[in-house]
């Protein structure tokens, strides 16, 4: 009798199962209005839960305008934008994915363009705005000096987080990722490249680490007990100086401390617009990150960056390196790359009625 591949045995969270380890990563798409998402956003994310991933997690979907990235970020700050997300948590559910909201604040690299705009800042003198941040020090020397947040300001946004959870929830997603890697606001706050604070929210990496705690905190008061919460983190900042994997294991055995948190995320980078120089762009090159946090926190971990072949997540996965397998650009180009997965690899399949006459899994 032929072993289940790894990648297609079901994961469980807390009540929540996925009916395999392939996660949509969250994939930023800028066609939101003020907001307010549209049908773009249904067929996307639809279309690549029909194509077989277990869990599918929106975009970024930032709490206030003030958080947004770029002007057509995806955003859950108000009731406005509540039905279309809940429609297409709805659309997600109805593919047979469980479906995820990453939840984001874009800290001091907000208020810049698209990026097939080419994705300079853009001035208030322009139409944007000022963008917030832990110190007075610009994501890029381009960008607006950020407003430097004070404890007022913190709490403000952590409510932020909590309100844009309860909204999720009410949305019917099953799983929240909080957004704390790549140089956004909770990013900001603990790398100190970025945080040069010397109050509570600063200096050493618990100080550095408060707001990140006090948003999970925040968003456990709305998200409900039964549902899981993931963290994305920055696992290295590449640059001396920076976050490393030390400091990550710091901050990963915090979030476990908590009992809040159900899986760490692992990517890296993101800082700094100017670097950092990454020493070897490869497949898999971040795992290392995602296997010793599960290692020596034991903690779950999803691994992410240029994970591209169903043997390459098995891989992975098969020797307990991580327990989840975010996948961005290879779904990204084939919204049924997890169908073609299970074929590679021998996996059973559950091709929708619809699909059948593509003659997937014909041998």
């Amino acid at each position: 009798m032929s072993r289940l591949p790894k990648l297609f045995e079901p994961a469980t969270f807390r009540s929540v199962t996925a009916r395999n380890r392939i996660v949509v990563a969250p994939m930023c798409q800028y066609s939101a209005h003020d907001g307010l998402g549209t049908d773009w956003h249904v067929q996307h994310l639809g279309a690549r839960a029909v194509g077989g991933a277990g869990i599918v997690l929106t975009e970024a979907t930032h709490v206030s305008a003030l958080g947004r990235i770029t002007p057509g970020c995806l955003g859950l700050w108000d009731d406005a934008q509540q039905a279309h997300m809940k429609r297409l948590a709805e659309v997600i559910t109805m593919g047979g994915a469980v479906p995820g909201v990453q939840i984001a604040h874009a800290g001091r690299k907000a208020s810049s363009q698209r990026p097939w705009e080419g994705g300079a800042p853009i001035p208030v003198s322009e139409g944007g705005w000022v963008p917030w941040g832990p110190s007075a020090l610009p994501f890029s020397d381009k960008a607006t000096v950020p407003h430097v947040m004070s404890e007022t300001d913190i709490t403000q946004v952590v409510g932020e987080f909590r309100d844009t959870a309860a909204r999720i929830r009410d949305a019917g997603y099953k799983v929240i990722e909080v957004h704390a890697a790549h140089g956004y606001l909770i990013h900001s706050f603990l790398s100190p490249l970025s945080n040069t604070r010397n109050d509570q929210y600063g200096g050493d990496l618990a100080g550095r680490a408060r707001m990140l705690l006090e948003v999970v905190a925040a968003i456990r008061t709305e998200w409900p007990d039964d549902l899981p919460l993931f963290v994305r983190l920055s696992c290295t900042d590449w640059m001396e100086g920076g976050l490393d994997l030390a400091q990550t294991l710091e901050i990963a055995r915090l979030l476990k401390a908590t009992g809040a948190v159900d899986l760490i995320d692992c990517s890296t980078g993101g800082i700094l617009a100017q670097g950092p120089v990454i020493p070897s762009l490869h497949p898999g090159y971040q795992v290392p990150y995602a296997e010793a946090v599960r290692r020596e926190v034991g903690i779950p971990t999803g691994a992410v960056g240029l994970i591209t072949t169903p043997e390459h997540a098995e891989e992975i996965l098969g020797n307990g390196r991580a327990d989840l397998v975010f996948v961005a650009r290879a779904i990204l180009a084939d919204p049924i790359w997890p169908l073609r997965a299970a074929i590679a690899l021998g996996a059973p399949l559950d091709i929708p009625g619809q699909y059948q006459r593509a003659g997937l899994g014909r041998r």
